[in-house]
């Protein structure tokens, strides 16, 4: 299946946004990914976006920076000339886990800035963008896809900076949806569980006995990027064209409450 519509997936080198990008590449889209430092896991990514039948191009950018999100943007329009669909996936944990306390205001700032700010203002580029090129018949269907946490409303006390930046984003997420609505731009939310990713590695022992023992989740297994990267293939196709501003919940069914 081959497609003309162009997909760009920050923090797409590596974990989720490594399988987003593939997932997108698979249906013939042109897929641009971000990377921050590591230059050689970007590159692995974009072999694999071009093996699964895609286009690639990698960007250095730190979503954080002003400058360089400017550049993110300018450097997809200048190679494909259009942008369909804005996948908000770049993040960072804090470096240090420690008690709500003690937290500092320098990891408070790093976290926000790159899950929080970086997306919110790199969405509000690419949307003036999208609203352009929409208006001139460019575009169709452009949709904006965050990727949230089930941090946005579970508290972590001692990772509190990454949970307030992920509910600031549940939130980014119904302000552009009611935004954007006006001008067919459709905006989404994704909120991953417990997926197995470099992230995730750290603390693997304590969701093992979170998830096999305590059955934290009813379904008893970790995520899969694979699983998200199922949500994300139904946005894209244009699977709910009536539905905008609308959380998808790949958790293992973490969300539902129980006795």
């Amino acid at each position: 299946m081959s497609t003309t519509e162009v997909a760009l997936v920050t923090g797409g080198s590596r974990g989720i946004g490594r399988g987003i990008a593939v997932a997108l590449a698979g249906l013939g889209w042109r897929v641009a990914l971000t990377y921050n430092r590591d230059a050689t896991a970007a590159a692995e990514a974009k072999g694999l976006v071009e093996a699964a039948s895609g286009e690639g191009l990698v960007i250095q950018a730190d979503v954080a920076q002003a400058a360089d999100r400017a550049r993110l943007i300018d450097a997809v329009l200048a190679h494909w000339g259009r942008l369909d669909m804005l996948v908000n996936n770049a993040g960072m944990a804090p470096r240090k886990r420690g008690d709500l306390l003690e937290m500092t205001e320098e990891s408070y700032d790093e976290v926000m800035a790159t899950n929080l700010k970086g997306p919110f203002f790199l969405t509000q580029g690419v949307a003036k963008m999208m609203i352009e090129q929409v208006q001139k018949g460019v575009i169709q269907r452009p949709k904006i896809v965050n990727i949230s946490s089930v941090s946005a409303y579970a508290s972590g006390t001692n990772r509190g900076e990454y949970c307030i930046s992920k509910a600031g984003m549940s939130m980014m997420t119904a302000l552009y949806a009611d935004r954007l609505a006006e001008y067919g731009i459709l905006v989404y939310e994704i909120r991953p569980g417990v997926i197995e990713t470099d992230m995730t590695a750290a603390v693997k022992a304590k969701y093992d006995r979170l998830i096999f023992q305590e059955k934290m989740t009813p379904i008893v297994r970790w995520g899969k990027t694979e699983d998200v990267s199922r949500a994300m293939l139904a946005i894209a196709q244009d699977l709910f064209p009536f539905s905008t501003g609308q959380v998808f919940d790949v958790d293992g069914g973490f969300h539902v409450r129980r006795l």
